[in-house]
C-alpha cells in the first residue's frame, strides 16, 4: 500500500514538476515576447540606438556616424579653400622719399613705408650722394603715385625696420610698384630676409629679363651688384648711361660713343621725368646732353634753350 502510494506520489510529483516546468517555459516565452516588444518600443522612441556595444549600450551605425562627424574638423567645400592671406590695407600717398620709400597716411598717422625686396639707387644719401638712375626711379614712382591711394600687402611681418619704416608690397591701380620698377631696370632685388620672401622668385625672374634686355641700371656694366651700386665701375669703363622714360624706351643717347668721339656726360635725370632747370646741372655739357636727350633742339620741354640757338643753359 505504502509502496503503491509512493510510486503514485512520485509519479504525481514528476507530473506536477513537469507541468510546472511547462508552465514556467510558457510563461517565460510569453513574458519574454512582451519584454522584447517593450524594449523595441523604447528603442524606437529613443531613436533606434541599434545593437548593443561591448559595454551593453545600444548604439546604431547612423548614431556612430553622427558622433564621428561631430569630432571631425569642418572641411571647406570645393572652390572655397581657406587662404592664409591678410587683407590689403588702403593708404593715401603723401610723399615720395625715394624710389623705394614713400610716406602714406595710414590709420590716422603718417607712416614711412619701405618697399619690400627691392632697392633703387640713392638720390640724396648722406654717404653715397646721388647715384645713376636714382632720380629716374624717384621720378617714376612720383609719376605713378602722385595723389594716389595705394594698397599695402603685408608678408609674414611688416616691420618696423631699424629706421622705423614699415615693410610692405605696394600696389597702385591693381599693379605692383615693385614689379614695375624691376621691369624698367630702375631697381634690383635686394634685402631678402626670411620670412618675408613671398614674391622673391617672381621678382628675380622679372629682374633677369631686365638684365637680358640691358635696360636701366643693367645698361651700365658692373654698376648694380650683389652688395649694392658701384658708380665708379661704370665711370671707369667710360660707359654712357641710358636714360629710361616712363614707357621704358631708351633715350636717344642709349648707344655708347663711337671710337674717336667724346663720351657724352652721364645723364643723372630722366629727360621725360619732372621738369628741370639749368641750376640742376653741374655743367653746360651735362645740360646739353640732357636737352638733346629730351628732343632738342626740335623740342625743348624743359625750356633750357631760351634763345633757341640749339645750346642749352649757355649762362
Amino acid at each position: 500500500m505504502n509502496r503503491t502510494i509512493c510510486k503514485t506520489w512520485s509519479a504525481c510529483v514528476l507530473v506536477i514538476a513537469l507541468s510546472v516546468a511547462g508552465a514556467g517555459c510558457g510563461s517565460l516565452t510569453v513574458d519574454g515576447t512582451e519584454t522584447t516588444r517593450k524594449t523595441e518600443a523604447k528603442t524606437a522612441a529613443a531613436g533606434d540606438l541599434g545593437p548593443p556595444t561591448a559595454q551593453g549600450q545600444s548604439v546604431s551605425a547612423a548614431a556612430q556616424e553622427r558622433a564621428a562627424a561631430a569630432d571631425e574638423p569642418a572641411r571647406p567645400k570645393q572652390g572655397d579653400e581657406q587662404r592664409d592671406e591678410r587683407p590689403l590695407l588702403s593708404a593715401k600717398v603723401t610723399k615720395v622719399v625715394d624710389g623705394d620709400t614713400i610716406k602714406v597716411q595710414l590709420n590716422g598717422r603718417e607712416e614711412t613705408v619701405r618697399l619690400l625686396l627691392i632697392d633703387t639707387p640713392e638720390t640724396n644719401h648722406p654717404r653715397h650722394g646721388e647715384q645713376p638712375f636714382g632720380p629716374e626711379a624717384k621720378a617714376f614712382v612720383t609719376e605713378i603715385l602722385r595723389d594716389k591711394t595705394v594698397q599695402l600687402e603685408q608678408d609674414v611681418t611688416n616691420g618696423p625696420d631699424k629706421y622705423g619704416r614699415l615693410l610692405y608690397y605696394v600696389y597702385v591701380d591693381g599693379k605692383s610698384v615693385q614689379e614695375m620698377l624691376l621691369e624698367k631696370g630702375l631697381a634690383r632685388v635686394a634685402y631678402v630676409y626670411v620670412p618675408n620672401v613671398k614674391h622673391v622668385d617672381k621678382y628675380r625672374e622679372i629682374q633677369r629679363r631686365a638684365q637680358e634686355a640691358g635696360v636701366g641700371i643693367w645698361s651700365l656694366e658692373n654698376y648694380a651688384q650683389e652688395d649694392g651700386y658701384h658708380p665708379e665701375a661704370a665711370k671707369a669703363e667710360g660707359t654712357a648711361q641710358r636714360a629710361v622714360s616712363a614707357s621704358g624706351e631708351p633715350a636717344a643717347n642709349a648707344q655708347p660713343a663711337k671710337s674717336g668721339e667724346p663720351v657724352k656726360p652721364v645723364l643723372r635725370y630722366d629727360p621725360f621725368g619732372p621738369d628741370r632747370d639749368c641750376s640742376d646741372f653741374a655743367s653746360q655739357e651735362e645740360a646739353q646732353a640732357f636737352y638733346e636727350a629730351a628732343g632738342g633742339p626740335q623740342q625743348d620741354p624743359h625750356r633750357l634753350d631760351r634763345d633757341r640757338d640749339g645750346l642749352a643753359c649757355e649762362q
